[in-house]
């Protein structure tokens, strides 16, 4: 599959320049029927199951501070509400942007003294994906001015470089060919507001970084680590292309 896509897309000269869809589209509108209806069912949904775990992880106290997530915050239903529309965001006690799940591992340390979960563990999949889901159908509403700057124009440049043996970037597909065919697959804009999502090709739940990931490897690079700040970097631009998409965790895609 993958010398073919080199052949499909050979010809650009240089890197293409990322640039902000108008009209962003999420990837629900580019799936088969019933693809859609799948998502919209949560009695159909996979991504539920982890949302169902997520709402039991909120309320659990199994740590070493013996409390649970409900204790500080109360019902995730209107404390959580927004929360995953705005992540990623600048922390200033980290003084850096860092993702939802990140926000989720550093409560777990510093407030259940507790291990972290680490990145694609079914545990911070299912809270990531239950806070996500308090905030469906919300506008994504990053933030990408201020201390958050920095971090947005390296997701950028990250999202217009050229990489791998492929010697493609993420907009050569996800800008310039948007809505264009491959195998009979549609490529999308590559928007990312219904993350986690229930990937069919999986056959699970997933993270965005580990979407980055997938995608580094098509085009035969190497993957950054999940949690890496060049992901976090790329999740920030990436969420900013789709600002004013509703959320739609946990979305299903092909």
């Amino acid at each position: 599959m993958k010398a073919p896509l080199a052949i499909l897309l050979t010809g650009l000269a240089g890197a293409a320049l990322a640039q902000t869809p108008d009209p962003p589209r999420s990837g629900f509108s580019y799936l088969t029927p019933q693809t859609q209806a799948q998502q919209k069912d949560e009695f159909a949904n996979p991504g539920m199951f982890w949302v169902e775990e997520g709402e039991r992880l909120w309320r659990a106290r199994d740590n070493a501070a013996g409390k649970s997530c409900a204790d500080c915050h109360g019902d995730a239903a209107s404390s959580m509400r927004g929360l995953a529309a705005r992540m990623p965001a600048y922390d200033a006690k980290a003084q850096r942007v860092i993702n939802l799940e990140q926000r989720i591992e550093m409560c777990r340390t510093e407030n259940e003294k507790s291990p972290t979960y680490g990145y694609e563990s079914r545990p911070l999949l299912a809270l990531t994906a239950y806070l996500g889901r308090q905030s469906l159908d919300l506008p994504v509403a990053v933030k990408t001015d201020g201390p958050a700057g920095q971090s947005y124009v390296r997701g950028r440049t990250f999202f217009a470089a050229r990489r791998g043996q492929l010697d493609l970037s993420c907009a050569q597909c996800h800008d310039e060919r948007a809505g264009q065919h491959l195998f009979g697959e549609v490529i999308s804009q590559g928007q990312i507001n219904g993350f986690p999502i229930y990937r069919q090709l999986w056959g699970t739940l997933g993270s965005t970084h580990r979407m980055f990931a997938w995608c580094n490897e098509a085009v035969r690079a190497e993957p950054y680590a999940a949690g890496s700040q060049e992901y976090v970097d790329l999740e920030l631009y990436v969420r900013a292309r789709g600002n004013g998409l509703a959320v739609e965790t946990p979305a299903v895609r092909r």
